[in-house]
């Protein structure tokens, strides 16, 4: 049955791979960005497609469509980018959860919110089980996005319980691929443009520090699956690639990929970066016969292809 499925944030990195499975599995699609982040190079391809639909609005004023589905992916994920307004961040995150499940409760739609593996901040738990409260530094630089996901995961679990809105809340873990914007901070793409241009690779700290980095295509395979669980499957759950890697050997592997010249140098550790990240994905295994196919290789040497054209 062909659902209509809006995707606020659809235009961004992640968004924009999401509306393409979704039309490609027969569904209508609203696209809804404020292209603070998103690029409609994203989702170019996608505007001459009659099920598709692009919408230029900001989460933190009120929406409204006729949907059966909600994704909720509105709020800029890399810290150069959630740091340069940290209120409008937080706005994002709260205002945004608050409209989406407003809509959500209006037209009885399932409603997906899109959190993040920063809800566990600087863990003392190795690997993160849903179940793990995390260690977050309400007071620091990277709060506005850390704690305005934790609220909205909040939020979503209160108009479950009070509203019966029918929720899912699932923690995305690293994820990297082709879209991703060139100048967002993140380790992957900084890595791989600076290696590109035969730049030095900056690496923060003794790069000692680990992260897990999944594809962007298996992050959409999952959010796809979680959403059509049953009603009562809830989450939260975590969506990532147990694969975890120190900083240092990523630096490394991308200099081997893309035969550069680069060296590596150290600058001092950013404020609250986590020493340690990686998911424990036992119950997405479980529930939704779920795991990463793309191993960090090859996931690599498909971004690399997407950045150098």
């Amino acid at each position: 049955m062909k659902k209509r499925v809006l995707v606020t944030g659809g235009s961004g990195f992640v968004g924009s791979h999401l509306c393409e499975r979704l039309l490609n599995d027969g569904n209508e699609v609203v696209c809804m960005d404020n292209f603070f982040t998103g690029s409609k190079q994203n989702i170019i391809h996608l505007l001459g497609n009659p099920y598709f639909e692009l919408i230029r609005h900001d989460v933190t004023t009120p929406f409204s469509a006729e949907v059966d589905e909600i994704y909720n992916l509105a709020c800029p994920a890399s810290p150069v980018y959630y740091q340069f307004d940290a209120i409008q961040t937080v706005k994002t995150s709260v205002m945004g959860a608050i409209h989406a499940l407003g809509l959500a409760k209006r037209v009885k739609a399932k409603v997906l919110q899109a959190s993040t593996s920063e809800v566990y901040g600087d863990p003392h738990v190795h690997p993160q089980k849903e179940d793990y409260w995390g260690n977050v530094n309400p007071v620091g630089i990277r709060s506005c996005y850390d704690e305005g996901k934790r609220c909205a995961e909040t939020l979503f679990m209160d108009y479950h319980r009070m509203n019966d809105v029918r929720i899912k809340i699932i923690r995305i873990f690293n994820t990297y691929g082709p879209r991703m914007h060139p100048n967002d901070g993140r380790v992957v793409s900084n890595f791989i443009v600076q290696a590109l241009n035969n730049q030095d690779i900056t690496v923060y700290g003794k790069g000692e520090q680990t992260r897990s980095f999944q594809y962007v295509d298996d992050l959409v395979e999952g959010m796809v699956r979680f959403m059509n669980t049953d009603d009562s499957i809830i989450g939260p759950i975590n969506i990532g690639n147990p694969g975890e890697y120190k900083i240092i050997e990523l630096a490394e592997k991308i200099i081997e990929l893309t035969n550069s010249k680069s060296k590596i140098i150290f600058k001092p550790l950013p404020q609250d970066d986590p020493t340690q990240r990686c998911p424990d994905i036992a119950y997405a295994k479980k529930l939704l016969d779920w795991e990463p196919k793309i191993q960090l290789e090859e996931g690599l040497l498909k971004t690399i292809r997407y950045f150098k054209a």
